[in-house]
């Protein structure tokens, strides 16, 4: 059956479409959009013109846990995540186990991605195992669905491997996307290193760490006329970094993460290691750069870092492994701090959750327009909610931002022209 979206509020950055209309889907695809379109035994959803609606958005920063982490989260459970999220594809990172360095391993994601309504982009390993000591085959492994490159959640500590691999990008296409942290200068340190982490007795991660292997990676980057993207920037030294790059021409992209642009490592306060991850939660200087580099484009994407751990595993503050789960809650964060406060439009939103990370991975980005894949993410941007754990579609609950009201809400989920969630 034909499902037609009657007064929805259709916005596309890409495109720069931002009016109530109707949309028309048949057959995996939108087949008409105007204003009084005909029920025409089609399912209606009547958006009152109080729903908008995004191209599918796309997450290219998530860790799944599938295969060897399933305790924490499968594919499964992160892809109803991703649909009550908004998702309709998402990129996972490869330290899994094994990790995602062999054709195997990919392809054993993508069989078991393929029939849950969402797209999955595996992110294979740079290096083998990501032990930082041989390239992976990254033609069997692009030939397999490898979507991109990273050792994401260990840095390539070698210079020399990172320039071959990304010398190997410019003909293979594959984007290679750094995490920026220098192990020797983080050395144990688990949190924001200021004067919240010596108030706890923890050992800080100096901002340092993130901007020189930054730069690092700009700088290889510069010398093969390749393309660098950037993770989860945290820094307001990250940002300038970046920002002068682009400035000068070289081909470097980056994302972030709400929690960047909302808190302060003042959470760390708490005592709560649902508030740890890594990069850290850092000043308010840094997040407000992080923010003002999200309002300006010098960040393109906006990501969650879906870091999935046990509730067993984060009891103790300081013993607890990085990461929170960010799914469920990423546009409804994005909403409530930069569009209901008057710093952002919608449409740079649906860039920077749509269109843009589909451009970093070198896919075609979807648009709301006829012919177009019907993948749209459907909310109110007006609804009110209280993240309550519990209620999460993830296996694991370590929400940074459970006990929060947010100001936004996904009602559905479209993809292939079928709802795959609805509120």
């Amino acid at each position: 059956m034909s499902l037609l979206l009657k007064n929805v509020r259709a916005v596309d950055g890409e495109s720069g479409l931002d009016e109530v209309t109707d949309i028309l889907i048949d057959g995996g695809k939108i087949v008409d959009m105007k204003k009084g379109i005909p029920d025409g035994g089609s399912r209606v959803i009547d958006c009152a013109g109080k729903l908008a609606a995004f191209p599918g958005m796309m997450d290219m920063h998530v860790h799944l846990r599938d295969p060897g982490f399933t305790h924490k989260e499968d594919i499964l459970t992160g892809t109803s995540a991703a649909k009550a999220g908004g998702f309709t594809a998402v990129a996972c990172m490869p330290n899994t186990r094994p990790a995602a360095d062999s054709p195997e391993t990919i392809r054993y994601i993508l069989d078991k991605a393929a029939a849950t309504g969402v797209k999955v982009y595996p992110v294979a390993c740079i290096t083998k195992g990501m032990s930082g000591r041989e390239l992976c085959d990254y033609d069997q492994l692009k030939q397999a669905g490898a979507a991109a490159l990273s050792d994401d959640g260990k840095p390539v500590e070698n210079a020399g491997l990172m320039l071959r691999a990304l010398q190997l990008s410019v003909s293979n296409g594959l984007t290679v996307i750094s995490h920026c942290e220098d192990l020797s200068i983080i050395n144990g340190g688990i949190m924001n290193k200021g004067e919240i982490a010596e108030k706890l007795g923890a050992k800080g991660m100096d901002r340092a760490s993130e901007d020189c292997v930054t730069a690092r990676e700009i700088a290889l980057t510069m010398s093969c006329s390749a393309h660098i993207h950037i993770a989860h920037v945290s820094t307001e030294g990250s940002v300038n970094i970046i920002r002068a790059a682009k400035k000068d021409g070289v081909n470097v992209t980056c994302e972030t993460c709400p929690h960047y642009f909302t808190y302060t490592h003042e959470k760390l306060l708490s005592m709560d290691a649902d508030y740890r991850m890594n990069p850290p939660l850092r000043t308010e200087r840094d997040r407000a750069a992080v923010e003002e580099a999200v309002l300006d484009g010098t960040i393109d994407c906006i990501v969650t870092d879906h870091a999935p751990h046990t509730a067993e595993e984060k009891a103790d503050f300081f013993t607890a492994p990085n990461g929170v789960v960010g799914l469920e809650t990423s546009l409804a964060a994005t909403l409530t701090g930069l569009y209901h406060t008057g710093k952002c439009s919608l449409s740079h939103i649906s860039r920077l959750m749509s269109s843009n990370p589909r451009k970093v991975m070198g896919l075609e980005p979807i648009k709301l327009a006829v012919g177009q894949p019907a993948d749209l993410t459907v909310f109110d941007p007006e609804l009110e909610w209280e993240v309550i754990p519990g209620e999460l579609h993830s296996k694991s609950v370590n929400s940074v931002f459970k006990g929060e009201k947010l100001k936004g809400k996904v009602v559905y989920t479209i993809s292939d022209g079928k709802i795959v969630f609805s509120l």
